[in-house]
Formats: C-alpha cells, sequence, structure tokens
C-alpha cells in the first residue's frame, strides 16, 4: 500500500513531508534540503513542516481541527509511534497517504526504560510516561538511529519526488559523513565527563548518555508544577546531599518550582538540556546543532563542577 501511495505521488515535484516533533522535522531538513522552490503564497516545498508547536509536550498534546487537517492532507508524515504521541493514533487512521512511525523502522537500536527503576530515587514513583519495560522513544538522540530515520526518509522521498531521487541522495551521503565527524566530536568532549553526578527532572536522555558514556544519577520525576509530599522532597534532597557538587537538569521552557526547594543551600548547579531542538530552524545542519546543544548544557555544567 505504502508503495502504490508513494509511486502516485511520482509526477509531483512538490512533497508536502510533516513530522510530529521538532527533532525529526531537523532530520527530514537535512535530507530535504534544496529540493523544493518557494511559490507564490505557498511555503517551501523543500522545507518539512513540524505538527506540535514550540513547547508542546509530545506526550500529552491536544489536537487542534487544523493540525487534523494537516495530517491528513501531508504527501508524507513521519511520528517516532504510539509509544510517544499516543494522541495521534485516531486522525492517523483516516489517513490514507503514507505514514511511518520511525520507531518500527528495521535497524533501530531501541532501549527500555529499566525494569528495576535502578535509576530513580528509591522513594518515588515512575513517570507515568516512562513506566519500567516500556520503549524509551526518545530514539532521535542516538545519532545511529538518526541515520536510519535519515536514509527511509530519503527512500522515501526519492520514490515521491524521482526527479529530485539524486539530490536526496546526496544529501543523505552528506547528512551521514556529518554525522560521523559530530560523533567524534562528542566522544571527545564528553567521555572526560563520565562519573560526575547529576540528575534530571525528566528521563529523556538514555540514548546520548549511552552514546558516549554518561549516567545520571537519578531522576526527579513532576507531575506537572504538582509538589510533591514532604518525605519525597526530603529523600531527593538526601540523594543530592550523597552526591555532593553535581548539577540538576530541567527541560525548557519552565524549570519546575522543585528545583530550587531541592538544592537551596546545596553545592547544586541548576541547567536545561532540551530533547526537542526547541528554537532550532530547520536547516541542513539542524539536526547536528541539537546534539551539539545538549552536549553545550553537559559540559558547561559537569565541567565546572
Amino acid at each position: 500500500m505504502l508503495c502504490l501511495c508513494l509511486l502516485s505521488l511520482g509526477a509531483r515535484a512538490e512533497v508536502r513531508l510533516l513530522t510530529s516533533i521538532k527533532p525529526l522535522q531537523l532530520i527530514a531538513a537535512a535530507v530535504q534540503d534544496g529540493a523544493g522552490q518557494p511559490t507564490m503564497g505557498e511555503p517551501d516545498m523543500g522545507q518539512p513542516d513540524v505538527l506540535l508547536p514550540p513547547g508542546a509536550s509530545p506526550h500529552h498534546y491536544a489536537l487542534r481541527p487544523s493540525d487534523v487537517r494537516r495530517v491528513r492532507g501531508a504527501d508524507l508524515f513521519y511520528w517516532v509511534g504510539a509509544d510517544l504521541e499516543g494522541f495521534l493514533d485516531k486522525p492517523l487512521a483516516g489517513r490514507d497517504k503514507p505514514t511511518v512511525a520511525v520507531q518500527d523502522l528495521p535497524g533501530l537500536h531501541l532501549r527500555r526504560f529499566e525494569a528495576d527503576g535502578s535509576a530513580h530515587a528509591a522513594d518515588e514513583e515512575h513517570d507515568h510516561d516512562h513506566r519500567p519495560g516500556s520503549l524509551d522513544a526518545h530514539l532521535w538522540l542516538l545519532p545511529a538511529n538518526a541515520r536510519v530515520i535519515a536514509a527511509r526518509m530519503a527512500a522515501d522521498l526519492a520514490a515521491a519526488d524521482p526527479a529530485n531521487a539524486a539530490r536526496y541522495q546526496a544529501n543523505l551521503k552528506a547528512f551521514e559523513a556529518r554525522l560521523a565527524r559530530l560523533d567524534q566530536r562528542l566522544t571527545a568532549r564528553l567521555q572526560p565527563l563520565a562519573g560526575k553526578p547529576y540528575f534530571v527532572f525528566h528521563e529523556a536522555y538514555d540514548y546520548f548518555e549511552q552514546a558516549y558514556g554518561l549516567r545520571h544519577a537519578g531522576v526527579f520525576s513532576v507531575l506537572g508544577e504538582v509538589q510533591p509530599g514532604a518525605r519525597h522532597v526530603a529523600a531527593m534532597r538526601e540523594r543530592l546531599q550523597q552526591a555532593g557538587p553535581s548539577c540538576v537538569f530541567s527541560e525548557p521552557p519552565l524549570r519546575p518550582r522543585l528545583a530550587e526547594t531541592l538544592t537551596a543551600g546545596l553545592p547544586v548547579r541548576l541547567a536545561e538540556l532540551d530533547a526537542m531542538g526547541a528554537g532550532l530552524a530547520p536547516a541542513a545542519d539542524g539536526y547536528e546543532r541539537l546534539l551539539d546543544r545538549l552536549a553545550d548544557g553537559l559540559a558547561d555544567c559537569l565541567g565546572a563542577l
């Protein structure tokens, strides 16, 4: 069915590619770079679009009618899958065009959240979105996975737009070469930081950590702005006291109010890590900039300990 749908697009040079989240858009931008020209009153057809607005959580998002129309109208649609964006199950059932859940692509390296909860403080519950044993859907943070996703996008775009097939393949090879250089650069920068303690509010970085020899010391799961009980806060502060000088990373756009309560009077630095690429333009090098920014956030804080 997918092949037939792609062939039906073959006569069209303008392919509307839509992704669910910014990181997938950044990968698509590397593959689609320069493949289309702006048309009066229309967006650049060589520019992939993204569904979720900045700051929106892929775990919980309420689609508007205009979002549903965009999903159903895109020529190609890429999402991580039901393990991350469960809200898309129903609108995708109404699509009659190619749709790819990248978590199902062969060749991906996938991991699951630890069943023993060893990455979590002993006194806390697991994040409801990251139950032990469930798929860790933040798979885009591993460069090897980005290569697999990009290869699928290049093949789909070439089938949908044969006139630009050579460009898509050239862009893919250039992307793969840049990722190899990026991997070497990040390895050299981050491996010396192995063993330095840090904590996160969202267990989203395990793929990246695994690639570069890092490991967070604990996860402080917070449900929205609900302040946990005194016993829970005391247990988390005890973890920080035992760790000594350390970093606590939150995610933009908001820092949990709990962060200041936990770290008051302790030798702890507060910083941010952004797994979603907020503010990054969908340029050919956007995905590399996403990983570079993660590395910057870790290195700047941990390197100062």
